[in-house]
C-alpha cells in the first residue's frame, strides 16, 4: 500500500511517501480502505519530536480517518465488510497512523458514517469534534441556557465548540481574525463574534456579558492562555477548559479563582476511554445525520503531499502565520 511515514523525527521534510506492507487485521480489528484523513496539530508535534513519544519506525503519521471496511479480524463483530466508518485516536500507543491507503483499526475506535456524509467531512470532524464534545460535556458539564466563550471560533476545535454548544441550547461568544471568519462564526450559530486583533478586546468581552454576569464555560484553544483576562469574566462556579499550551506557564490569580468557586480543567482527548469517545461520536453523528453540522475544511491534498500538509499545519498552529481556515484533509 502507499503511505506517508517517517523513519526519524524532524521537519516536515522527513515525511516519506512510498510503499509499505498491507496491514492484516488482528483480533477485534477491521481493515479500512481509507477515503480521507485529516491533519491535526498533534501529528506535527509527534513528527517533529515536540512531545515525549518515540515512534516505532516506519511510523505512519495521522490520527483521523474515514473510509470503508474491506475485511474483519477474528472477534470483530461491531461492523461488517462494506460499512463506512470514521474515527480518530490512531497513531499512539502502538496503534498505526492513518495517512495510508489501508489501516487496521481496533473497532472500538470507529463509528458508523451517516449515509449522507462524505469521507472528507467525517475525517475533518473526527478529532476536533470529539475534543469539543469531551470538553463541553464530559469535563465542562454544559447545561442549556449557559453562556460559552471559545477562542478562535473559525478553527477546527473552535468551530466544533460553537456548533455543539449552540445545539445544546447555550449561547456562544467567540473570536476570529478577519471579516470572512467573523461571518463564518455567525453562520455556525455564535451570538457574538469579536475580532481578536482589536485593541479594545477586553472591553468588548466585558460588554458581551454585561447584561447577565459572565461566562459559565471558557473553552481555551490557544497555546498561551491568559487567566488574568479570563477570571474576571467568569460567573461563579464557572469552568475554564484547557486543551492546549504544553509549554504555557501563566500566572494564576488564586484569590479571585477560589472566591468565585472557579474550576480550571485540563484534558487531552487521547486520555478519554473508548466508551467515552463513543458517546461523543453518537452526539456528533446526530448532527452529521441531520445535516446541521458544517465540517470545517480549508484545503484538500493528495496523500503524496503529506509533507506539504504538515508545513501548512505548522504555519498555522506553531508559527501563527498563513491565512488557512479549517482542517487540512488528505486523500489517498
Amino acid at each position: 500500500m502507499k503511505a506517508a511515514f517517517i523513519t526519524e523525527q524532524g521537519s516536515p521534510e522527513v515525511i516519506e511517501y512510498g510503499e509499505l506492507p498491507d496491514p492484516v487485521p488482528g483480533r477485534g480489528q477491521v481493515l479500512v480502505k481509507v477515503g480521507a484523513a485529516a491533519v491535526n496539530p498533534i501529528d506535527t508535534y509527534i513528527r517533529g519530536g515536540m512531545v515525549a513519544f518515540e515512534p516505532d519506525y516506519p511510523y505512519v503519521v495521522g490520527c483521523d480517518l474515514a473510509g470503508t471496511i474491506i475485511a474483519t479480524g477474528q472477534g470483530a463483530t461491531k461492523f461488517q465488510v462494506g460499512d463506512r466508518v470514521w474515527g480518530s485516536n490512531q497513531g499512539l500507543l502502538g496503534r498505526p497512523g492513518t495517512f495510508s491507503e489501508l489501516v487496521a483499526v481496533d473497532e472500538c475506535w470507529l463509528y458508523p458514517t451517516p449515509d449522507e456524509v462524505t469521507d472528507q467531512d467525517a475525517a475533518a470532524t473526527a478529532l476536533v469534534g470529539i475534543t469539543a464534545h469531551l470538553g463541553l460535556f464530559l469535563h465542562g458539564d454544559l447545561q442549556p441556557g449557559e453562556r460559552v466563550f471559545v477562542n478562535g471560533g473559525s478553527g477546527g476545535v473552535g468551530a466544533a465548540v460553537v456548533q455543539l454548544a449552540t445545539a445544546a441550547g447555550a449561547s456562544v461568544v467567540t473570536t476570529a481574525g478577519s471579516d470572512e471568519k467573523l461571518t463564518y462564526c455567525r453562520q455556525l450559530g455564535a451570538t457574538a463574534v469579536l475580532n481578536y486583533r482589536s485593541e479594545n478586546l477586553d472591553d468588548e468581552l466585558r460588554a458581551a456579558v454585561a447584561s447577565d454576569g459572565g461566562f459559565d464555560i471558557w473553552f481555551e484553544t490557544q497555546r498561551d492562555p491568559n487567566p488574568e483576562r479570563t477570571i474576571p469574566l467568569m460567573n461563579k462556579r464557572g469552568r475554564v477548559i484547557l486543551m492546549a499550551g504544553r509549554n504555557a506557564r501563566p500566572v494564576l490569580p488564586v484569590g479571585p479563582t477560589y472566591v468565585s468557586d472557579l474550576r480550571f480543567i485540563g484534558f487531552a482527548m487521547f486520555n478519554a476511554t473508548a466508551e467515552e469517545q463513543t458517546d461523543c461520536a453518537a452526539g456528533i453523528n446526530d448532527r452529521l445525520a441531520s445535516g446541521t453540522w458544517q465540517a470545517n475544511i480549508g484545503k484538500v491534498l493528495p496523500l503524496s503531499d503529506a509533507a506539504e500538509a504538515h508545513r501548512l499545519q505548522e504555519q498555522k498552529t506553531i508559527h501563527g502565520t498563513g491565512s488557512l481556515r479549517g482542517k487540512i484533509v488528505i486523500e489517498p
